[in-house]
């Protein structure tokens, strides 16, 4: 079941593969401010859909997460970093997170939110 997702002014635009089982709100500085719920996925299950340029990235701390958002509405869209799993990167085990508050006609109230200490684990 692929299922689409944009940022507000539809510049970025992206699909993946399949409906979260649960999402991740995370309480670090940069994603309490964000606001987003992290759906994870392996980068075969993720596509851009719209022009590549139409993304900008922020990198802050370890540079080591790429924070997608929309260059024209500032959305925050994906990003791309390693398996963090055992505590460490994983830099072989590359994963997307998408921001599940920008899939279009999906009911988000239907999943588990997993609330994860970013605050205080990095």
């Amino acid at each position: 079941m692929t299922i689409k997702g944009s940022c507000h002014c539809k510049a970025t635009t992206f699909e993946v593969s399949e409906a979260p089982q649960t999402v991740t709100q995370c309480t670090c500085s940069f994603c309490s401010k964000r606001g987003a719920l992290w759906a994870y996925y392996v980068p075969s299950q993720f596509k851009l859909t719209s022009p590549p340029e139409n993304v900008s990235f922020y990198r802050w701390g370890s540079k080591t997460i790429k924070h997608g958002f929309c260059a024209t509405c500032g959305c925050g869209t994906f990003t791309e970093t390693p398996d963090w799993s055992t505590g460490q990167p994983d830099f072989d085990n590359p994963k997307i997170s998408v921001n599940s508050r920008l899939f279009d006609d999906f009911d988000l109230d239907k999943v588990e939110v997993v609330v994860i200490d970013g605050k205080n684990l990095w």
